[in-house]
């Protein structure tokens, strides 16, 4: 089966108060999905905008892979297939049939 498909991905940065905020929106085509991460710089420490930047957006990916997996479990379900979202060993394929 050939399939080719173009996703579309925004992100967005905001900083304020040493606090750096992330949103990640996903566009399929059939479905948006939007993702969120924050970071926030202790008093302690330097504020250095870069790490904020990168800890933000790997939460907000985070999020949105979270968000992903719950989509595709539910397509699978649709299908007939299993859903591995409460198995707890590692899932290795798309529709790994022979490891339900």
């Amino acid at each position: 089966m050939s399939h080719t498909a173009e996703w579309k991905a925004r992100l967005y940065l905001f900083e304020e108060d040493q606090t750096t905020k992330a949103r990640l929106e996903l566009d399929t085509g059939t479905n948006k999905l939007t993702g969120h991460g924050t970071a926030r710089c202790a008093p302690q420490d330097k504020d250095v905008a870069e790490i904020g930047d990168e800890l933000a957006v790997a939460r907000a990916m985070e999020d949105l892979a979270l968000q992903m997996k719950r989509a595709a479990y539910g397509d699978m379900q649709a299908v007939g297939a299993p859903s591995h979202e409460a198995s707890s060993k590692p899932y290795s394929g798309r529709l790994d049939m022979e490891a339900s």
